[in-house]
């Protein structure tokens, strides 16, 4: 049972270099995806989680991101946490659970993963999980690194991006609690990925919930084109 609306943060501060080529000098979640951002596509999947409000953790360019997106955006309620100088993931993430009273769902801003939010909630609580990571299993891969797990879904290993036949990746959604910060000491820039997931998994209980909805991350020419078409 869900007993609380938690809201999601979306981190929207990416600056787009690799698509630089493709959309000039906009924030990467603001890239035109049949003539509206793809920022706008993650809102319409947020709505339909049944998600109230949202934090977008901002940086570079943020005024073209509140100009378009407004205090309100298909219903729902947003804040702006805006970093004056890059952050890091893990800086960007940590500013913006100042917002945020207790758990909240972390999403990237230019991936897209069709993900059951209520259901990454659920597992969070029922693992007695420090994170939840929604999981998606590949094949034929080398642009990511695999997520290794045990029988309970632990996860054991982050792995370096290599050629895989088949294996698990970190979708880049996350449901935790703001309390997971008290047990971790980090500076003021670092990175979620490589400070807090690699660096302590064997001290804290990160849980990997395997979902196989619709995966694309934007942040090549490539994936970038074929979010044309997906979008249609």
């Amino acid at each position: 049972m869900i007993e609380k609306d938690y809201p999601a943060i979306v981190l929207a501060g990416g600056l787009g270099t690799r698509l630089r080529s493709l959309i000039n000098d906009l924030p990467k979640p603001m890239a035109p995806v049949n003539g509206k951002p793809f920022l706008h596509y993650i809102f319409q999947y947020l709505k339909q989680e049944q998600i109230r409000e949202v934090i977008l953790s901002v940086g570079y360019k943020h005024e073209v991101i509140e100009e378009f997106f407004g205090k309100e955006y298909l219903g729902i309620k947003i804040q702006y946490s805006v970093e004056e100088e890059p952050l890091g993931t893990g800086g960007g993430i940590k500013q913006a659970f100042d917002l945020v009273d207790g758990p909240a769902y972390v999403l990237n801003g230019d991936t897209f993963f069709g993900v059951n939010l209520l259901a990454l909630q659920e597992f969070y609580f029922e693992k007695g999980s420090d994170i939840a990571l929604a999981i998606k299993p590949l094949e034929n891969f080398d642009r990511y690194g695999t997520v290794q797990m045990d029988e309970s879904f632990r996860i054991t290993k982050f792995e370096e991006k290599r050629l895989v036949e088949r294996g698990f990746i970190n979708g880049g959604i996350y449901f935790f609690d703001k309390k997971l910060f008290d047990k971790v000491d980090m500076p003021k820039k670092f990175s979620f990925e490589k400070d807090i997931l690699e660096r302590y998994t064997a001290e804290l209980k990160f849980s990997g919930d395997v979902f196989d909805g619709y995966f694309i991350d934007i942040g090549i020419p490539e994936d970038y084109n074929k979010a044309q078409h997906d979008f249609k």
